[in-house]
C-alpha cells in the first residue's frame, strides 16, 4: 500500500484497508442509475472511516480524538446498516458479506476500544 500515515497502527492500517476495499467492491458491483445512491451511501461511510482516523492521529486534544473517532465510529455502524442491504438485496454473496462484514466489525472493536481507553486516560489526568 501506498499510503498509510502511521503503519504501527492497527487501527490506522485496517481502517484504510477497508477503504480501499470498499472501493474496489463499489467498482464491482452492477447496477443501475437508480441504485448507484445505495452504493454511493456504503462507498461514503466505508470511507469515511479511515479518513476520520487519519484526521484523529492529528487532533488538537484528547477531546478532539474522542470527537474523531466517535464520528468514525458512527461512520462504521452505518456501513455495517448498508453491508446488510446489499446482502439482503443479494447484491453481495454470503461469502463477500462475511468477510466485508468481519472487518468493519474489527474495525469498530477497535474503535470502541481506541475511544475507552482515551477517556479512560483522560479522566486519571
Amino acid at each position: 500500500m501506498t499510503y498509510i500515515q502511521d503503519s504501527s497502527s492497527p487501527l490506522t492500517k485496517k481502517s484504510y484497508l477497508f477503504g480501499v476495499r470498499i472501493v474496489k467492491m463499489v467498482k464491482y458491483i452492477k447496477c443501475t442509475p437508480k441504485e448507484y445512491g445505495m452504493l454511493n451511501q456504503v462507498f461514503r461511510s466505508g470511507t469515511a472511516i479511515g479518513a476520520l482516523v487519519s484526521e484523529a492521529a492529528y487532533a488538537q486534544s484528547p477531546a478532539d480524538f474522542v470527537n474523531k473517532l466517535s464520528v468514525a465510529l458512527k461512520e462504521c455502524n452505518e456501513t455495517l446498516y448498508w453491508l446488510n442491504i446489499l446482502k439482503d438485496t443479494e447484491y453481495l454473496q454470503e461469502k463477500e458479506y462475511e468477510s466485508m462484514n468481519a472487518d468493519c466489525r474489527e474495525i469498530l472493536a477497535l474503535l470502541v476500544s481506541s475511544i475507552k481507553t482515551t477517556k479512560s486516560n483522560k479522566e486519571t489526568m
